[in-house]
């Protein structure tokens, strides 16, 4: 990892490219470290785990799905914890990002109020998966699950979730070798997707999709 200070989007962009991203130690650092996973996270777009009782939450409905009404909120969620990696500069640095149309967000809402969401960077027909966030159970997975339904019919290849948690594990994330994690990216980028170009399915639509079931 290298240190870094006032980072641009477009520095932040090229390290993407090469397959690296940045993070900060905590809030209140200064500085902002480049990391390079031996194993990288990712969720292929075809294996994505819909347990059962997540179908069941889906078609229960009572929530409301929306693309890039609430980019700020997200990050704000996703940042709201007492240890997080996301200081001001990284703030920043996504809203400019969010600006220029190269990151993006999917948001659930209960009751009107913002239950939860995940936010991330898109380059060519990658997706690169920083942050996600729940205040209302199973807020997080649903805005997961509709990401990457969305992310197949933009036209995405790969959904980078740079690290491989137990959650994300037990939705169908799995880890790659750095190596063939970089194959796949180049292929991604050598491709065009846009996200948001398709508008998000129902919740029957997507409930009765062709999604794995555990």
């Amino acid at each position: 990892m290298k240190g870094d200070r006032g980072l641009t989007p477009e520095a932040m962009l090229a390290g993407y490219r090469r397959g690296i991203f940045p993070m900060a130690e905590g809030r209140a650092s200064p500085v902002l470290h480049w990391v390079e996973p031996r194993l990288r996270g990712i969720i292929p777009l075809d294996g994505f785990h819909m347990a059962r009782s997540l179908r069941r939450r889906v078609r229960a409905g009572g929530y409301e799905i929306s693309l890039d009404r609430d980019f700020a909120g997200v990050v704000a969620g996703c940042a709201a914890r007492d240890e997080t990696w996301i200081n001001a500069e990284l703030d920043a640095l996504y809203a400019s990002l969010h600006r220029a149309g190269r990151a993006h967000s999917i948001e659930v809402r209960a009751g009107g109020a913002l239950a939860g969401g995940v936010f991330g960077v898109a380059l060519g027909r990658a997706f690169f998966g920083e942050s996600m966030f729940s205040l209302q159970r199973d807020a997080s997975k649903l805005a997961l699950a509709y990401l990457i339904r969305h992310l197949g019919d933009c036209g995405f290849t790969l959904f980078d979730t740079q690290f491989l948690t137990p959650h994300l594990a037990s939705l169908g994330a799995v880890e790659i070798s750095r190596e063939d994690y970089l194959a796949r990216l180049g292929v991604a980028l050598a491709g065009e997707a846009r996200f948001g170009s398709v508008a998000l399915p129902s919740a029957q639509d997507f409930a009765q999709a062709r999604t794995q079931t555990s």
